[in-house]
């Protein structure tokens, strides 16, 4: 094993190392290597220098043949992204100096599935989890996307543990990634389809280790291994050795073992597992949608999950103005906001704004928000989220998205653009990262005596918070342009391209959790 010195010498070595990458990405390591090429983790120097993957088509495979599947691959990933959160999801694409294809996607933290379940096997409830959460993400993968005009299906071809990354989501909890689309096959109309043999032999269904056409239902038995493997820590088949034949007579002519009766798996489960571990498509489950139905009354029974709610901290009071203090130490800060009056100096419209309250335990962060009656009745309980985009060029400047989400209502967008080259802006940056929550202050337009209606407190995930002071530290050395308002047209452009893969992770909240509102008075 290589010392840690000679690896950072090799590190250094390579020449991707501190490339820029279309005027935008600048790589900083090598995160891993595929069959397909190197994943590099860059900063997107457009965005604040927000962490992003980023993948090269390896130099030996750079054919025609392989440039348009890797392509393809970028696109599959695109596609499936825009409609399920269980999907890696591709920002971008392009080729760089030398005619070497790469795409951007998001940087991924998180343990795959063949880690985890090395020590032991899953509990049922989080095999529950996880399982449904795989099924989601290859069920929109099955029912297809329009590539090139065509209706297609997609096929993963290679779904076994470490092609699961589990990561943990600030909104969701722990959330389940399938990762390498690389070998997936699109089954397209009026086109000819290779039969040859690529996968991984363990989690191989028969047809696909004959080079047979393959449906979904070809996953579904790959699925089925790979549940067994959660459940005991061992494998459904044991082959006479390790090779091709070894594995082709083991899938073709085995009977899968027994779960242990000791593990007292339930027996709809066990029926479903063995189901899927059918040798004939034909006797499998017909799609995921079918395994989720199985699961679903399962889930409910052995799967309660906890409230999100969190209690509100006691804390001094805040001031009337921006910059004023009080000396009331008794109520919350909960309390002593809903006494406040809308500021005489803001219209009363349908705004955004911030405004830090100062008190004698400190400074506080809080959104003051204006609507109509009706709305704010509608969103007292509602889903919360955050998101921060920056941008450093021309001019640093920081969007603040906050979205208040119910299933009936739709979601409620509220972003505010702060200036860094200011001291509002700076501190607020600051104090948010510091604090990982602000309070939303809310009036009415009704109101004739402009008095708070309601108030929410808003978690910020620790990751953002490490950025908004990295962010706040940042801005201080970049000198004023005075092109704020192109920096805002810039954040702008990617809060519209992020607002429907928002939407629809609230849309999964709100229907894996619903009885997380996370909502305070």
């Amino acid at each position: 094993m290589a010392k840690p010195n000679q690896d950072r010498a090799v590190a250094s070595k390579d020449p991707n190392i501190n490339r820029l990458l279309s005027n935008r990405y600048r790589i900083v390591d090598l995160a891993g290597k595929g069959a397909m090429g190197q994943v590099y983790r860059a900063e997107d120097t457009l965005l604040g220098g927000v962490t992003v993957a980023i993948k090269f088509l390896a130099q030996t495979l750079l054919n025609q043949k392989m440039r348009d599947r890797f392509e393809r691959e970028a696109t599959i990933c695109a596609l499936l992204a825009e409609k399920s959160i269980h999907i890696v999801r591709v920002k971008d694409y392009g080729v760089d100096d030398n005619e070497v294809p790469f795409y951007v996607m998001e940087f991924l933290q998180g343990e795959s599935l063949s880690n985890l379940i090395k020590a032991r096997a899953l509990p049922l409830p989080r095999f529950l989890d996880v399982v449904r959460q795989i099924c989601q993400g290859l069920d929109c993968a099955h029912k297809g996307v329009v590539f090139k005009g065509e209706p297609s299906q997609i096929i993963h071809r290679d779904i076994k543990p470490s092609n699961i990354l589990i990561v943990q989501d600030h909104s969701l909890g722990e959330l389940v990634k399938i990762l390498d689309f690389g070998i997936a096959k699109l089954i397209e109309a009026n086109r000819d389809q290779t039969h040859s043999f690529m996968g991984t032999l363990a989690y191989c269904s028969p047809e696909q280790m004959e080079g047979k056409e393959l449906d979904h239902r070809s996953d579904i038995y790959s699925l089925g291994v790979m549940m067994y493997e959660m459940l005991t820590n061992e494998m459904p088949l044991l082959p006479e050795n390790n090779s091709f034949g070894g594995w082709y007579k083991a899938h073709h002519d085995l009977k899968p073992l027994a779960i242990p009766s000791h593990l007292n798996i339930p027996p709809d489960l066990d029926r479903l597992i063995m189901q899927c571990l059918a040798k004939q498509p034909s006797d499998r489950p017909q799609s995921t949608a079918n395994i989720l139905q199985t699961l679903e009354p399962l889930e409910k029974r052995y799967n309660k999950r906890p409230s999100n709610r969190q209690p509100s901290p006691s804390v001094a009071p805040p001031p009337d103005s921006e910059d004023s203090k009080e000396k009331h130490t008794e109520s919350t800060l909960e309390d002593l906001c809903l006494q406040l009056t809308w500021p005489k100096n803001k219209p009363q419209q349908k705004i955004v704004f911030p405004r830090l309250l100062r008190t004698s335990k400190g400074v506080f962060v809080t959104l003051w928000v204006m609507l109509d009656q009706k709305d704010l009745l509608n969103r007292r309980y509602s889903t919360r989220y955050n998101h921060f985009l920056f941008s450093t060029t021309p001019h640093p400047m920081l969007l603040w998205i906050t979205v208040l989400y119910n299933r009936e209502h739709g979601p409620r967008w509220l972003p505010f653009y702060l200036d860094l080259k200011t001291p509002l802006g700076q501190n607020t940056t600051r104090l948010l990262g510091e604090s990982g929550s602000y309070r939303m202050l809310f009036y009415t337009l009704e109101d004739p005596a402009h008095k708070c209606q309601h108030v929410m407190e808003v978690h910020i995930d620790p990751e953002q918070c490490k950025r908004l002071l990295q962010w706040s530290k940042t801005s201080k050395g970049i000198p004023d342009a005075g092109q704020a308002a192109m920096s805002k047209r810039l954040l702008k452009q990617e809060f519209e391209k992020l607002k429907p893969k928002i939407q629809m992770k609230l849309e999964a909240v709100q229907t894996n959790y619903p009885q997380s509102q996370n909502s305070h008075r």
